[in-house]
């Protein structure tokens, strides 16, 4: 007969079993901060054996407080096993040790993996992507990668299951009398109470967040330092909920200083005329990844964009133009529906909030214009279609609707097919000016193009998409209806080159507006600061239509009105000037950038600015 153990004993296991659990959890996630470190080489190669000491001392407060909150099933676990039956016990910690195993893999791979594309750590957003379209979400990734993936996390999640096993599975199977039970669980009771400590990270009134382990004035060490589960539980948990998020400062001053911001004129036809034609066909091409860095007229590589760099000095040129973000999904809403971008969410992913948005096509088709959309890839990826027909494109081109010997690419169909398709539909007489929208996508990673003119992988695929381009613009000139036609060149935001550039850095959000077309009066380069949000305004402007609606939208060719840039990224904002530039961390409160002749000018106005962005999503 097994002798029965002292209740002193089983107090002891309860007890120990919590803390082994919460000592496992917190050694496994601060080794493996140096491992996401080594895989990030390039970005981190020039860290000391102290730099690696830091990030893991400094990120240790969050990995305790992630391994709270993970050992708290493991000590229901252990209360139960007071009362329970040993063997159900064992299987129900079983089945969690291989949850948390799968679930911390996956993270932490898919963290380290997407930190050198997007140069932040992972949150909501490709949870969101994947959701939306598993296909487009790993497009970016070749086949082999994938592979070699899984066989990394199936590895990862082996150790981390054995690991968690040998912890979860140390509790007797002795329960003692009913007092000896009801001691420990008052034991399990109080040990489960504490587990607020590391989970709030302090006994104090303030609470865990991404901020708290910033410690370094190098921005990709404070990085290294977060813990992804952290970070993606924040995501998660404050995705859609608004209400409180941004809260600089009172209500009235955020009031005062937004209304210093504000395009009030509103009344279409006020700024600069520069169209001899008062209903133009429009065309708007969203080109992926492009930004200043690969055109030479703006300082970037030459012989990369030569089509784009040509019809820059054709047209009309704005060389103190943003992105308003760093993603496709938030670029398009702040092009089309003249909505800036949220550090913390997109708007895209909430189709009840964007059906209130106003969307410069929608205005267009109230004035009688045709509208059609064109895009190589799955329009369901990210909610276009739903944002899309909510702009009032009820005529939208994907790659479903391509033969399937077009559909080479891993993102759909090559730029080439996506033009050659607009163009036949152009040729077609219409009694309605139209405006059609054109979204490239193969200048977006892994970068698999039919052309070959530059070694370089990336600039190879930017020059493909100018190429595409170039041929396009020199069929449209040919139509009749070209005398009658703008044509608005932007990106969606910079990509991949130069690779590895700082999400802080004000380069990475410059790129081109480019306006040019028969409709045109004129050629030139206007140097008004403005980003993606201001297409809106000045659009229909220039068409005669009101934009009151547009609350965030500037007339670009207004001199009257203010006119700024302004981008946001997790965790930051970013507002540009002629006088100041400055880029501001919002979870540590923080300036981390402030330049220009007019330091600390831009700060209250972009912080407000920020504020009533939130304020305007809670409220629809």
């Amino acid at each position: 007969m097994k002798r029965k153990q002292p209740y002193r004993f089983y107090k002891c296991r309860v007890v120990g079993s919590i803390l082994l659990t919460l000592l496992v959890f917190t050694v496994l996630q601060v080794a493996c901060k140096p491992l996401f470190m080594l895989y990030n080489y390039s970005v981190y190669s020039s860290c000391s054996a102290k730099d690696y000491a830091e990030v893991m001392w400094h990120g240790l407060p969050m990995d305790l407080s992630m391994a709270g909150y993970l050992t708290l099933v493991p000590a229901l676990l252990a209360l139960a096993s007071i009362w329970l039956n040993a063997r159900l016990i064992k299987a129900l910690q079983k089945t969690y040790a291989l949850v948390a195993a799968l679930l911390l893999g996956w993270v932490y791979l898919l963290d380290a993996v997407l930190y050198s594309y997007w140069g932040f750590r992972i949150d909501a957003t490709p949870v969101f992507y994947f959701l939306s379209s598993p296909k487009d979400a790993l497009a970016s990734v070749s086949v082999a990668f994938v592979v070699v993936g899984i066989v990394v996390w199936v590895v990862l999640v082996t150790v981390l299951f054995l690991l968690l096993r040998k912890a979860l599975t140390m509790l007797p199977e002795s329960k003692g009398s009913l007092g000896e039970r009801m001691v420990a669980t008052g034991v399990a009771l109080v040990s489960m109470a504490l587990l607020i400590v590391p989970i709030r990270g302090s006994v104090t009134t303030s609470t865990m967040n991404i901020g708290r382990v910033y410690y370094s004035d190098h921005q990709r060490l404070n990085h290294a330092a977060i813990n992804p589960c952290f970070s993606l539980l924040s995501s998660l948990m404050n995705d859609g909920d608004v209400k409180g998020q941004y809260r600089f400062m009172k209500d009235d001053e955020a009031n005062r200083l937004f209304a210093r911001l504000r395009d009030t004129t509103t009344i279409g036809g006020q700024g600069i005329s520069i169209l001899h034609t008062h209903r133009p066909n429009v065309i708007l091409v969203v080109l992926e990844s492009f930004s200043a860095k690969i055109m030479q007229t703006l300082g970037g590589e030459p012989n990369v964009a030569v089509n784009m760099d040509r019809l820059a000095k054709e047209g009309v040129l704005f060389t103190h133009f943003y992105a308003n973000s760093f993603r496709t999904d938030r670029g398009l809403a702040a092009i089309l529906a003249g909505f800036p971008a949220q550090p913390t969410m997109s708007i895209m992913k909430f189709p009840a909030k964007t059906e209130s948005l106003p969307m410069f096509p929608k205005v267009m088709k109230g004035a009688g214009y045709d509208l059609a959309y064109y895009y190589g890839g799955d329009a369901d990826f990210t909610n276009m279609r739903s944002f899309l027909t909510t702009a009032g494109f009820e005529k939208i081109v994907c790659d479903a609707d391509f033969p399937l010997h077009l559909r080479l690419s891993k993102w759909g169909v090559p730029d080439e097919y996506v033009f050659n398709r607009a163009l036949e539909d152009l040729r077609r007489p219409s009694a309605m000016p139209y405006l059609k929208v054109i979204q490239t996508s193969s200048s977006h990673e892994p970068f698999d193009v039919p052309y070959h003119r530059l070694e370089n992988k990336i600039l190879n695929a930017f020059a493909y998409t100018d190429d595409c381009l170039g041929r396009f613009i020199a069929q449209a000139k040919r139509l009749p209806e070209w005398k009658n036609t703008l044509v608005i060149l932007v990106p969606d935001h910079l990509g991949c080159y130069p690779e590895n550039i700082d999400n802080y850095s004000i380069d990475r959000y410059h790129i081109p507006l480019i306006l040019l077309g028969g409709a045109l009066k004129g050629g030139g380069k206007i140097g008004t600061y403005g980003s993606q949000v201001d297409i809106a305004a000045t659009l229909l402007s220039q068409l005669g239509l009101s934009y009151k609606a547009f609350t965030f939208s500037k007339d670009l060719l207004n001199p009257r009105v203010p006119h700024f840039g302004f981008a946001t990224v997790p965790n930051a904002l970013i507002m540009i000037t002629k006088e100041n530039a400055v880029v501001f961390n919002c979870d540590t409160k923080t300036v981390i950038s402030d330049t220009g002749r007019c330091p600390g000018r831009n700060l209250p106005y972009g912080k407000a600015y920020l504020q009533k962005l939130y304020d305007d999503i809670a409220s629809r």
